[in-house]
């Protein structure tokens, strides 16, 4: 077992927040109709894709009846039905779709996670379980240092949860931080700062870029749209040496 697949079994095993826990096996018992037959993975969804990955896509948290009853970020719901096919589109997975753990899905040199691991009630983690959770991201981020490259977050909620995870695994974080917007990239130096040093035995920086969340309020409203979805991550995977 690798050191990303051993994180990825703590994650799915974490009880940190009450209000979580309940709520993720609460729907898991009671499921929705259209999937009454399944059953739920209901635990902590950990981070999904190959080890050694440049580019890191940093979401919200998983649904309810997404990732929270198919057990991988991003799968089984309409945010995820939109983010896989802009990574097809642009080259960086081996299908427009992912329904199920076992569906055959590969990302190419692309990891896809969240700063909270449960699904929340009303898609709404608060503050503090988004710095409960932060630990596991900061892990993530420690060993994905050596290779990763460029780091997408989609929304608001995941750039506040970034930029101190960033900085906690050992990259130097512009101050004042950068505010979230879509489109926005930001530099951030490899050096640890104390003394022009690089932390984590990475030699390079990564490039950070926001992008509205792939929520159905923001695809069904037009506030994201398939080809501003598709030039975020193109230009990210070029940034990380990824893509077509």
């Amino acid at each position: 077992m690798d050191a990303l697949d051993d994180l990825d079994l703590r994650v799915s095993g974490c009880r940190a927040c009450p209000r979580l826990v309940d709520w993720r096996e609460e729907v898991a018992r009671t499921k929705r109709a259209a999937f009454a037959d399944q059953t739920y993975w209901g635990r902590p969804v950990p981070g999904f894709g190959p080890p050694g990955a440049r580019l890191l896509v940093i979401g919200l948290a998983p649904a309810a009846h997404g990732g929270n009853r198919t057990g991988r970020m991003f799968t089984g719901d309409r945010s995820g039905d939109v983010l896989y096919q802009a990574l097809y589109d642009v080259g960086l997975a081996s299908q427009p779709t992912s329904v199920a753990v076992d569906d055959g899905l590969e990302l190419y040199g692309v990891r896809v996670t969240a700063p909270v691991h449960c699904a929340p009630p009303d898609n709404k983690p608060t503050p503090g379980e988004r710095e409960t959770c932060r630990p596991w991201l900061v892990q993530e981020l420690r060993l994905l240092r050596p290779t990763v490259r460029a780091v997408v977050v989609l929304g608001a909620f995941g750039w506040q949860a970034t930029l101190p995870a960033l900085a906690e695994a050992g990259w130097r974080v512009p101050r004042p931080r950068p505010a979230f917007g879509h489109g926005v990239r930001v530099g951030i130096d490899g050096s640890d700062g104390s003394d022009g040093s690089v932390a984590g035995g990475g030699p390079e920086g990564l490039e950070l870029f926001g992008c509205f969340h792939v929520s159905q309020r923001n695809t069904f409203t037009g506030k994201l749209t398939p080809a501003m979805l598709r030039e975020v991550l193109s230009t990210a995977a070029r940034a990380a040496g990824l893509g077509k």
